[in-house]
């Protein structure tokens, strides 16, 4: 089960005052795995929210940020003790979240992949290995990461599971992706 994440929302009024549009768990939720999934808080994206009091995490949640958006969200990983997927369980997993393209197969870790974003990533409960390519990291509680277009994978390495905040910001205009 994800860590349920209570999400307050403000807006203003047609007379400018500021008042609180919904206050509860979010429910923009995806579990791809027991104890792994995503929250997705709010986005925004080309073509979006016209108005601040739409919900702009309410679309389908996908790994990556939309075209031209952002994507604000916590992602919960299972304990390695609990069982590491395999390659298949994994692109499972990324299939899930709609990131087939992003998963890299073959790779040193199962959970490999890179997207088109820059993305702050915080790690807010537990212990985690950062796994790039020819590198890796032990991260602990508010370690940041600045992730830029790189193949990656995370593990927790605690003994529950692990909780990170995430803002990814799309970068695929810049490869003239998107204009």
């Amino acid at each position: 089960m994800l860590i349920p994440v209570r999400r307050i929302v403000t807006a203003n009024d047609d007379r400018g005052r500021s008042y609180i549009i919904s206050d509860g768990l979010t429910p923009h939720v995806l579990e791809s795995a027991p104890e792994r999934g995503l929250s997705d808080l709010w986005a925004m994206f080309d073509g979006g929210p016209d108005k601040l009091t739409l919900d702009g995490a309410d679309r389908p949640i996908t790994l990556a940020p939309a075209a031209g958006g952002n994507t604000f969200r916590f992602f919960q990983l299972p304990p390695v003790s609990a069982g590491m997927e395999g390659q298949k369980e994994a692109r499972e997993i990324f299939a899930k979240m709609g990131a087939k393209a992003a998963w890299t197969e073959g790779a040193k870790h199962p959970g490999m992949h890179c997207t088109q974003s820059i993305d702050y990533i915080i790690l807010l409960k537990g212990r985690v290995k950062l796994i790039l390519d020819d590198s890796e990291t032990i991260m602990n509680q508010f370690d940041v990461v600045i992730q830029r277009q790189t193949n990656h994978a995370w593990q927790n390495i605690s003994d529950e599971p692990a909780l990170l905040m995430a803002v990814l910001i799309d970068t695929s205009f810049l490869d003239g992706a998107h204009k």
